[in-house]
């Protein structure tokens, strides 16, 4: 591993090398929304020792911009954004422009209790204790769009799947994908989804820490380009009343300590092994109040209904895709390596730092007490009988960010993993959005989410 000093060097040649004049010191809050501070390439190397001052009440705001003091956080108090040298890259998007991910630091130097980068640290601290580590992919959905005359409109209404929707947006995804490719973001696959300006572009895994990461660089990176192109990108759950929502699938694998082993694969590749199972019963156990987390906008439930092949209760099947968890079949000739878990109810309103983290978090728990899951079930949860999803611990997930709170505040693990000042200010936060949407009519809601994410 580079010494500080050694990454620094690195850094400072990437960027002598680009011409850059301004660096980003990015971080992602309780809302998901990214923020930051930029300085000058002539003062960086000073910001990186010193770090950037935060005032603590930036933490209080909910997506609306407007600061909670019931947090307890407000005008005084500072931390500091300190960077990790290791995601610097230079923006394909703005001139002469780089950015850096950062930690959330006291003054003292310790790490914030309020910063979810350090959360997600510590729960791949716990894993590695078990022996394992986690590859990880964020999966998201988007919408591609223009205003005219005022209005969000769609830049196809193409079907699923369909070469007419990539022809329209080719111009758009060559220039994305060679974006993200040139700040080590690998692409997997592209195509158009179901609803009308929907796309799907995939990235590879990658270690726990940098999957979320990636999941910043890939946000940024998209709305970056719209801009460019004239476009209005949008990650928002559910933008359209009418069309298919946005989701954010979550993929995970556990591997040994050298990533040599998936901890997945049992013998006979169409199953999954013991520790597998232990980790989903941990996940499903968990899962009503995790959404509160891993789909924490009110938008959010306009997306998780039954039949809409986005999960709405907790239970998991093998290429069920109205399952919360589904395991994906393997890919021919790399069966050990392809053998991952997917989670469906996530979407990109979510911090990924937190969203890993609780899920981390409580596949951990189910290894800890060797916790065994319902059996897999391979149909609709909704046709099933209440006896049946009784006796299979089949639940409705929460049906609004209101319920899902309070499932998270009686949650005594979430409790644990997010830290009692955290989970405090995540409450408060996201409530007060509950009751300001709450007063609303949905075309404001839409349009809010929308341009936020």
């Amino acid at each position: 591993m580079l010494s500080t000093a050694n990454q620094l060097d690195a850094v400072m040649d990437k960027a002598n090398a680009a011409n850059i004049q301004l660096v980003r010191f990015l971080y992602c809050d309780l809302s998901s929304m990214i923020r930051g501070k930029t300085t000058i390439i002539s003062r960086f190397a000073d910001k990186v020792q010193s770090g950037i001052g935060l005032v603590k009440g930036q933490l209080s705001m909910n997506m609306l911009d407007e600061p909670q003091p019931e947090t307890g956080l407000g005008a005084t108090g500072e931390v500091r954004l300190v960077p990790d040298l290791s995601t610097f890259s230079v923006l394909p998007y703005a001139i002469r422009q780089a950015q850096v991910l950062c930690n959330l630091k006291e003054l003292d130097h310790t790490s914030w209790s309020l910063c979810p980068r350090a959360v997600l640290i510590r729960q791949i601290e716990k894993a590695a204790g078990f022996g394992i580590t986690i590859q990880a992919a964020f999966e998201p959905e988007f919408s591609l769009g223009r205003i005219f005359e005022g209005q969000y409109v769609p830049i196809d209404k193409s079907v699923c799947f369909s070469t007419d929707g990539m022809n329209r947006a080719s111009d758009f995804i060559s220039q994305f994908v060679k974006a993200l490719e040139s700040q080590g973001l690998n692409v997997e696959q592209y195509y158009p989804e179901l609803g009308h300006g929907q796309h799907e572009l995939s990235i590879r895994h990658a270690p726990a820490l940098a999957a979320a990461d990636r999941q910043i660089v890939y946000r940024e990176t998209l709305r970056g380009i719209a801009f460019q192109n004239e476009l209005d990108a949008s990650l928002a759950p559910k933008p359209f009343e009418n069309q298919a929502g946005n989701g954010c699938h979550l993929h995970l694998s556990l591997w040994n300590v050298n990533s040599t082993k998936n901890l997945l694969a049992a013998d006979d590749n169409n199953h999954l092994s013991d520790l597998g199972k232990y980790f989903v019963a941990g996940i499903l156990e968990h899962l009503p109040a995790i959404v509160a987390i891993t789909c924490p906008s009110v938008n959010s439930y306009r997306r998780l209904k039954p039949r809409s092949w986005s999960s709405a209760y907790t239970c998991w099947g093998f290429e069920n895709r109205e399952a919360a968890l589904r395991i994906p079949t393997t890919y021919w000739g790399a069966e050990e390596a392809s053998k991952n878990m997917e989670l469906k109810c996530v979407d990109s309103s979510c911090n990924p730092y937190l969203a890993l983290a609780v899920v981390i978090g409580a596949g951990l728990s189910g290894i800890e007490r060797k916790l065994n899951p319902p059996l897999p079930i391979d149909v609709e949860p909704s046709t099933l009988s209440d006896e049946m999803r009784l006796a299979n611990k089949i639940e409705r997930l929460p049906d609004s960010l209101k319920n899902a709170l309070a499932v998270l505040n009686s949650d005594s693990l979430m409790q644990e993993i997010l830290s009692a000042q955290l989970l405090k200010t995540f409450s408060i936060v996201k409530e007060s959005e509950t009751i300001m949407f709450g007063g609303k009519d949905i075309e404001f809601e839409l349009r809010e989410h929308r341009f936020k994410y």
